[in-house]
């Protein structure tokens, strides 16, 4: 498969250099959308070789997927593979990801923490395991990381579902979409990274954003 690799980023001028130097060294393309940053993340991630597209002010994870997504679609790949821009996702991992698509033909291929989830917070632990148990009944697929932003997702699967998130609950609305289309989902085990980095969830905000996406889906469902 020809893959690009589309990294969403805030402020990771830190991070984004040795990521991006680290996909390229693998022989991917890489996409960087920069999300509003102010500390100069696409000009780091531009010297390292990277496509960088950028929003003029910080509009959301969702936002920024979905553009990467856009440029992805109007190339010649056959699949992305989504990682965070913060570390916390390893590229030596990237290979698992490939195999496990050839190997189970999956249209989707989603990282799984849980296996190994050393360094995980507690309270996102429990909260992970609880919706990636609610989303799977949803999906009606086992899904046991629903939460991860690191996987892999064919370019036909994108062409076939719309998205409306705009942050954090768009990792959720491509699962749920694509299992809608009968997309086969499957997943593979990734490191769990967990440095000195600031989670970019907000718990009250991001919760309260899932419920109303699930709310949504409930009722486009009894429609």
């Amino acid at each position: 498969m020809k893959i690009a690799v589309v990294i969403p980023a805030h402020n990771e001028a830190q991070a984004i250099g040795p990521l991006v130097a680290a996909v390229r060294a693998l022989g991917y393309d890489c996409i960087v959308i920069d999300d509003g940053s102010e500390d100069g993340t696409d000009a780091v991630a531009g010297q390292q070789g990277a496509v960088v597209l950028k929003t003029s002010s910080k509009s959301g994870k969702g936002n920024a997927l979905k553009m990467g997504f856009d440029y992805v679609l109007g190339k010649n790949y056959e699949a992305l593979i989504a990682m965070d821009g913060d570390g916390q996702h390893s590229p030596a991992d990237l290979s698992a990801f490939v195999s496990c698509s050839q190997r189970t033909n999956a249209d989707i291929v989603s990282g799984n923490r849980m296996d190994n989830p050393q360094g995980m917070p507690w309270v996102r632990l429990a909260t992970n395991h609880f919706m990636s148990w609610l989303i799977s009944l949803i999906c009606r697929q086992h899904i046991p990381d629903t939460q991860c932003g690191f996987r892999l997702i064919k370019t036909q699967v994108l062409r076939a579902i719309k998205l409306e998130s705009n942050d954090f609950e768009i990792e959720t609305e491509v699962l749920v979409r694509a299992s809608k289309k009968g997309f086969k989902i499957a997943s593979v085990g990734i490191q769990t990274i967990y440095s000195n980095e600031v989670s970019k969830i907000q718990p009250v905000r991001d919760t309260l954003r899932f419920i109303a996406y699930l709310w949504r889906e409930w009722w486009r469902n009894n429609d």
